[in-house]
């Protein structure tokens, strides 16, 4: 009893908590009461890319095919999207995109160019150098030899310093730029969030050599979280090796040449500076970062190693391609579901069938709370797809209780009163819904991996109800049948109760107050009534000469029969 109110307790903690969170966002701005809908149910933004080539430099499918995987990475990084990423006439990419896309995942779209890693050489205004300050001639810097490696000043001639202080990023950022840079010579680069310019040397490390990255909290010495944001890059084992060599030269130099920059798409997206020699390949990038920006720099730093570049060709509204219509009609197949299980829970146990229909609420509830929390978290749109998983797992969830309930009413036909039949019952029970649970949720997490698209709409609704179904299995049905089993109406087994033995296919369990009759003494006696009612409707087809060969052989040793009797009478 006391850990059934636990668990009600729990469950409804659980859902005071996500029904403050989703209030609190609602109220700040930052989401709303209805889900996110994805672009076949919303509509949204489709962008034409076309690739930044020089001349008539051709791009092979296999390039073509690799950007569209990379694109759709970065699209879908943030969340199940569903967005669309084809190709269009074996050169352009089409992205559809539900919504209005931000400015963020328009850069994140357009930055495709090749990721580098390059050592800074010297630091700068952003903006151009005013006239007046421009370096004299004669103190321009002049390279004193051959550069023995990326980090040697020896790099900057005097025309590229000139080209420098009069580089002005602003303007440059603005403009559309077809410029490839030269891996085995410096360039001028601009880090727009931290408002710098660089002189860049060559690069050291190209960025198809990271294998992973991601945002996380730093720790301690002592491995306690300290509540600053850094981004985790893992390198492969020949990125680990040049990283190594490449931080060990770092670490002994001073100032701006002691820093290394991420170079993406000519741009620098971060300069850190080098605080050890890092071996093992896993560098950690900090910087007053929160946890938006380094998951944004985690996200560039991940999928940044394109082979082409792109630009926005074109962008126009689409509407839905299934629209309002198609919503409601799954939306009534989902109503018309609910009703048909309602409908067969009250009819098959009463007023037991009620703790279905609560339990199926409360699930209801908490997917909806689910959908609409990771849309606003995680970017989770809904569509027709995800709709369809909703519907399907309306009979999973149903299926679980239908499986406890028997297993109860078994135990309440060998006899067993309410309470004990619903300890054995779950016992049993849950191990069944166990295996049934984690194969749907198996099943959801390949078919989400191995599938694109819609597709993976369907399986992550699929294994979200299945997780909410164990949730309300354990937090809900179960403590609730224990507290119902403690109750006069259902230990006695009222016949509106769903326990009533008309039901279970016996005779009376309940003889009085705390007397039971056995399941097995009732099925002996109604087998010998059937026996008996069966020979009498066999006596009544026997002919006469039948019924007086069936009385002999009947009839105890030195008994006399009708006809001994009536031939005694006649000699008489």
């Amino acid at each position: 009893m006391k850990q059934a109110r636990k668990a009600l307790l729990w469950l409804l903690v659980v859902f005071l908590i996500a029904s403050g969170v989703l209030v609190g966002g609602v109220l700040s701005g930052k989401t709303s009461f209805a889900p996110k809908l994805a672009l076949d149910l919303e509509g949204g933004t489709q962008m034409i890319l076309a690739p930044r080539v020089q001349g008539d430099q051709a791009i092979s499918q296999e390039q073509l095919d690799q950007a569209v995987e990379i694109i759709r990475q970065r699209v879908d990084g943030a969340g199940v999207t569903e967005s669309e990423i084809t190709t269009q006439s074996g050169r352009n990419v089409v992205v559809s995109m539900p919504g209005v896309p931000t400015q963020e995942t328009r850069d994140l779209i357009q930055a495709s160019a090749n990721m580098e890693f390059r050592p800074v050489l010297i630091t700068g205004a952003y903006t151009a150098t005013p006239e007046a300050d421009l370096t004299p001639a004669k103190d321009l810097p002049k390279p004193t030899g051959k550069p023995e490696n990326p980090s040697d000043t020896n790099w900057i001639t005097p025309e590229l310093y000139q080209q420098f202080e009069a580089y002005d990023c602003p303007t440059e950022l603005k403009e559309s730029s077809t410029t490839t840079h030269d891996p085995a010579k410096p360039m001028i680069s601009c880090d727009e969030r931290m408002g710098v310019k660089y002189i860049l040397g060559p690069q050291e490390i190209p960025g198809d050599q990271i294998s992973d990255a991601y945002a996380q909290l730093a720790r301690g010495v002592n491995g306690s979280v300290t509540g600053e944001w850094v981004v985790v890059i893992e390198f492969n084992s020949e990125g680990t090796k040049t990283f190594a060599d490449t931080t060990q030269r770092l670490i002994s130099l001073t100032g701006s040449r002691n820093q290394f920059a991420i170079v993406l798409d000519g741009n620098t997206i971060s300069a850190p500076t080098t605080n050890a020699v890092i071996s093992d390949g896993r560098p950690q990038i900090s910087g007053g970062f929160t946890q938006e920006t380094s998951q944004a720099l985690a996200e560039q730093l991940k999928y940044g190693a394109l082979p082409i570049s792109f630009d926005i060709q074109s962008e126009q509204q689409v509407s839905a391609t299934l629209g309002a219509d198609q919503l409601k009609a799954g939306l009534i197949a989902g109503i018309i579901g609910l009703i048909a299980v309602f409908i067969y829970s009250i009819f098959q146990y009463r007023a037991l069938g009620f703790v279905t229909i609560a339990s199926l609420l409360a699930s209801g509830v908490l997917t909806y709370l689910a959908l609409v929390l990771l849309g606003w978290g995680m970017n989770y749109r809904l569509s027709l797809a995800g709709v369809a998983g909703l519907i399907v797992a309306i009979g999973l969830i149903a299926d679980s209780f239908i499986v406890y309930f028997e297993r109860v009413r078994d135990e309440l036909r060998d006899g067993r009163p309410l309470a004990s039949a619903v300890a054995v019952g779950w016992k049993r029970a849950e191990r069944t819904i166990l295996a049934s649970k984690a194969v749907n949720v198996l099943a959801a997490v390949v078919l989400y991996i191995v599938a694109v698209g819609n597709v993976r709409g369907f399986a992550f609704t699929l294994g979200l109800t299945a997780v909410i179904d164990l949730v309300v299995v354990y937090g809900m049905t179960h403590p609730t049948l224990v507290l119902l089993a403690r109750t006069k109406f259902f230990a006695e087994g009222h016949r509106f109760s769903g326990l009533d033995p008309s039901l279970l296919g016996a005779e009376p369990l309940y003889k009085g107050a705390g007397q039971i009759r056995r399941f097995t003494d009732n099925v002996e006696a109604n087998r010998g009534k059937k026996n008996q009612k069966a020979g009498v409707e066999a006596a009544k087809r026997m002919t006469i000469a039948e019924r007086r060969r069936a009385e002999a052989n009947s009839a105890p040793a030195g008994a006399k029969t009708a006809k001994d009797k009536a031939q005694e009478e006649n000699n008489e």
